[in-house]
């Protein structure tokens, strides 16, 4: 054997390697179960324990905090976490960069269009604002809104519009890469271990994934704040309090006239939050606390007072100015924003929420409301962009950010303080972040220092996740959460348990059988299996690539199809011991024989694995990856570990004790000789009948069985401490969700559910999801007692999930295109092409049809993106075999050039049938390991490809094989022409 020194010294140097790396994971394991036997179950103490080695050496000068990023990461579904995907609003940039012409009510509508298309559509943004543009305004140019102060040196009158589009396209990339900058370096002081952030080329969206995250409302707020920071003069009590009693006598006027009808709750009218918060003795706070009481028992008094005032079913008065109570708030925005109300007040007046409401002694949430100069020539006295530095600062009412500003930031800062300090009474400057007031102190001197200190009765962590956003910047454009998924750590860690589980079951499973068929031949195939495996994940933790539930079910499948391999090379080294070749000659054969066979099949699954990498997400990506590597270490460890280790036994001075049989399969598919392309017409019949049935089914069914990630919408896992009723429990939780469809079915076992809803799905902001979960909460109400957990959740926004299922059917598509070409090319004849990409979708609908048949027996599983992964690797397993066959008619071919097509193709399905029986049946075994323990997360994969193991053998049998008999018009192979020789020359 050639090169043999080489694939000696390359196993020994993969294998340390490999070794090597995998320890970091071992000793960082130790270290843990360390900390645990410290802490005894307590969590601070643990967490104490890691933090005082840290950054101490405990391995090789390796320190733990290294060790932890060099061990094999988990994905956030074996570990527990946040998965968002984030998008980087192009709207506000266009706004702007239009300045003043972005209020145009046409190039209002001209946005609004844009934003529709994009819901609806899967063009960029800046084609679908162009299209839009030209509807609305088609005798305009984009020159005649773009030229302003801000565009000056890119855009002018004269700009044509394709140039304008160009600076359009570069303003809104250049801002996505800011935002991606911004949000790295956010999450870099979030205290995550190994994050992963991403841009989705392309898409203007930017990927995260947070391990082990426990607050997703903290990680929420600190990955969609804009960060704009400002500060504004404000308006002081005696100057606003003029404006509140013209309110209020508007309020009295209108409820006496019966104009309007004012709602109020039973208890809004009360006046003054009974706390030590509230306030008296100035006229709009004596004006508020002038309301009634709501008492019953003083009807009549009540009734008096409501006709001097109604201010107090709006406001209450609270320490240092008034507020409302938190579930008025819509109702004080309703009011605020009427036209005749905005009239009685400043028209530089903005009013402000407070950042965060107070819970009062009577039981009640308040929220301050904050008198902002702001309008007409009121602008922010300072910008976010004047901050030098932000730190946590501690002061006597807490936690807080101390801010350090820019030089000339600083002189201004002396200059308002020196101007809201003289002024009798003192005034108040607000510090505004989002649109929210998160402090305003008074200003009782000048500050010459150039620094000023935000408090707001933060917690430790908000105040450092303050300081932490605005050190990092504001955002350039707002971002949206249009996909996120939550998994709770206990869900991961029984996804760990049933991922090691199925992959230690289906290695014995193939361990064992390989013996029991091949004997000594099937010793040396597992030894090269083990050395697959540990390649795979050692290549894994060497890469950084992130270890799944799917990516455990790609090393699982892995194991299973690395035997196809060997199987072909053994059943040739059994063809060649047959014909009289000795042992040597025969290893020697079978090994370059089935070559050919090994390289073209890995080459067309490899087709798959890349298309699903380059278009998957998350755990498909994972998946990918895992079944990528494992193509590349098992094509090595069969092909080459294999062949050394075989040839090394044969040329010992006893090679007879190297077998490839057993007594049961000595004989085992000999001499077949069925006639298969006689058959292809009922079987066309067959295939035809399924697949209707099955798309009959759909139709009756009302269509596909869609997940979240295709349909859009929002998903829960919840367990629950006894089993419970799925119907029972969506009876209950129909009504709360508005009977916006609703699914409940069992998970996994009879005390755990998964809900999807469609309720709110266009909702997309934090407050939709709040909005959802309250109404998950009210659902399940009822189910206190008992006890339940929700142990994971997602939310897929409807274009984004457009988006996965366009990018799950362009896969598809290329998947097969490529693989088309690959085998056109290989055989030299399109016939062949065309008989492994039919093959190939009849398999993929024929799953599909199965998934909708087995709905009518009560097992319902979901078309999504890890149906997409089982249908593209069923594709790989699929066309392996087709291309097995290929091979073998080929061969059949250019030795018998008189055999008719008939019988060529007869002979080669028969002559292969061994090696198509024992890789289906291996990887079925698998499969069913799968299917058995992997888990309800994989159950869908596994059902997919226990349907496509067995149709994708058939399929290569009784379609693929036979459509190259039907579509061929001429030879099977072109003929070997010989070589003539040029006597003259000789």
């Amino acid at each position: 054997m050639k090169n043999k020194g080489l694939i000696i010294a390359l196993t020994a140097i993969v294998t340390v390697i490999s070794a090597y790396f995998l320890s970091f994971s071992y000793i960082s394991k130790g270290i843990e179960e360390d900390a645990n036997a410290y802490a005894k179950g307590d969590a601070s103490k643990k967490q104490a324990y890691i933090d005082s080695i840290w950054f101490k050496p405990v391995f090789m000068n390796y320190t733990y905090k290294e060790i932890k990023e060099q061990e094999l990461q988990l994905g956030l579904d074996l570990q527990g976490g946040m998965h968002v995907v984030l998008e980087v609003s192009p709207v506000e940039i266009i706004k702007v960069m239009a300045g003043t012409k972005a209020e145009d009510p046409q190039f209002k509508e001209v946005l609004r269009r844009a934003e529709e298309g994009q819901k609806n559509g899967q063009d960029k943004y800046i084609t679908l604002f162009y299209k839009a543009f030209q509807e609305v305004l088609p005798s305009q140019k984009l020159s005649a809104y773009f030229t302003n102060s801000s565009t000056n040196g890119k855009i002018n009158f004269e700009t044509a519009d394709k140039q304008v589009l160009k600076v359009l396209n570069t303003e809104i990339e250049d801002a996505i890469d800011r935002s991606f900058n911004i949000l790295r370096s956010r999450i870099d002081q979030f205290g995550v271990v190994q994050p992963n952030i991403q841009k989705l080329q392309g898409s203007g969206r930017i990927q995260l994934e947070l391990p082990g995250i426990d607050d997703p409302r903290r990680a929420r707020k600190l990955l969609q704040s804009a960060a704009v920071l400002e500060f504004y003069n404000t308006f002081r009590d005696d100057e606003i309090a003029p404006s509140f009693n013209k309110l209020n006598d508007f309020l009295v006027a209108e409820s006496k006239s019966g104009l309007k009808k004012t709602e109020t709750n039973s208890d809004s009218t009360s006046t003054t939050a009974k706390t030590d918060s509230t306030k008296k003795g100035n006229s709009l706070a004596d004006k508020l606390a002038s309301a009634p009481k709501d008492d019953s028992s003083k009807k009549e008094k009540k009734d008096t007072a409501k006709a001097t005032s109604k201010l107090g079913e709006y406001f209450v008065p609270l320490q240092g100015g008034i507020g409302s109570k938190l579930k008025d708030t819509s109702k004080v925005n309703a009011l605020l924003r009427r036209p005749e109300v905005k009239a009685l007040f400043p028209s530089n007046l903005t009013f402000l929420w407070g950042n965060k409401a107070f819970a009062a002694q009577d039981g009640q949430e308040y929220l301050p409301i904050y008198y902002i100069k702001k309008g007409g020539f009121d602008k922010a006295v300072l910008g976010g962009d004047a901050v030098k530095d932000s730190r946590i600062d501690m002061t006597p009412s807490g936690p807080g950010v101390a801010l350090t500003f820019k030089p000339d930031a600083a002189r201004t800062w002396k200059r308002v303080t020196e101007e809201a300090s003289s002024q009798n009474p003192k005034r108040t400057i607000a510090i505004v972040l989002d649109n929210a007031v998160y402090s305003a102190p008074t200003v009782n001197e000048p500050i010459t220092q150039g620094n000023c200190v935000i408090s707001g009765s933060f917690e430790l962590e908000e105040a450092r996740d303050l300081a932490n956003i605005l050190k990092s910047g504001r955002m350039p454009a707002p971002t949206r959460i249009v996909e996120e998924a939550i998994v709770g750590p206990n869900l991961g860690h029984e996804a760990i348990q049933q991922g090691l589980l199925s992959m230690i079951a289906a290695l014995g499973l193939v361990v064992l059988f390989m013996v029991m068929y091949y004997s000594g031949g099937g010793m040396i195939a597992n030894l090269a299996l083990l050395f697959n495996v540990l390649f795979v994940v050692g290549i894994m933790v060497n890469l950084k690539s992130v270890l799944t539930l799917p990516g455990i079910a790609g090393i699982v499948l892995t194991v299973g199809m690395a035997v196809d391999a060997n199987v072909l090379i053994f059943e040739r080294i059994r063809e060649e011991l047959r014909n009289g070749v000795n042992i040597l000659k025969a290893v020697e054969l079978g090994y370059e024989k089935a070559f050919l066979s090994i390289f073209d099949s890995n080459i067309t699954t490899l087709l798959s694995g890349v298309v699903l990498f380059a278009l998957g997400s998350g755990p498909v990506k994972g998946f990918a990856t895992t079944l990528i590597i494992g193509i590349f270490c098992s094509f090595f460890s069969a092909v080459y570990i294999s062949r050394v280790i075989l040839t090394w036994l044969v040329s010992k001075k006893n090679p007879a004790n190297v077998t490839f049989h057993t007594g049961f399969s000595k004989n085992l598919f000999q001499n077949l000789n069925f006639n298969y392309i006689s058959k292809r017409k009922a079987a066309y019949v067959f295939s035809s009948a399924l697949i209707i049935a099955g798309f009959i089914s759909i139709v009756a069914q009302g269509g596909l069985n869609y997940g979240v990630d295709f349909a859009g919408g929002r998903s829960y896992i919840v367990e629950f401490k006894k089993d419970v009723s799925a119907t029972e429990v969506r009876e209950k939780l129909a009504p709360a969700f508005e009977n916006k469809g609703t699914e409940v079915k069992t998970f996994g076992s009879s005390n755990k559910i998964k809900v999807t809803t469609s309720y709110l799905i266009g909702d997309e902001t934090n407050e939709g999801d709040a909005k959802v979960e309250a109404a998950l909460a009210k659902g399940l109400d009822s189910y206190k007692a008992v006890g339940y957990e929700i142990l994971s959740s997602s939310k897929v926004g409807p274009t984004i999930a457009d988006d996965i299922k366009s990018s799950s059917l362009l896969s598809l598509i290329l998947a097969l295109v490529g693989i088309f070409l690959y085998v056109a090319f290989r055989f030299k004849n399109r016939a062949f092409g065309f008989g492994g990409v039919i093959a190939l979708l009849h398999d993929a609908l024929m799953v599909t049809a199965f998934f909708a048949l087995a709905r009518w027996f009560g097992v319902s599983y979901e078309i999504d993106q890890v149906f997409v992964a089982a249908i593209l690797t069923i594709v790989g397993y699929s066309i392996n075999d087709t291309v097995v066959v290929f091979d073998r008619v080929r061969e059949f071919t250019l030795e018998n050039p008189g055999m008719s097509r008939e019988d060529i193709l007869n002979n080669s399905i028969n002559h292969t049938m061994s090696r198509t029986i024992m890789t289906a049946l291996t990887v079925f075994l698998v499969v069913v390991v799968l299917f058995v323990f992997g888990g309800e997360i994989l159950k869908s994969f596994s059902f997919a490809m226990l349907v496509g193991v067995v149709f994708g053998s058939y399929s290569s049998i009784f379609i693929a094989v036979p459509i190259v008999l039907d579509f061929s018009k001429k030879d099977l192979v072109e003929p070997v022409r010989p070589v003539v020789i040029d006597e003259t020359v000789a």
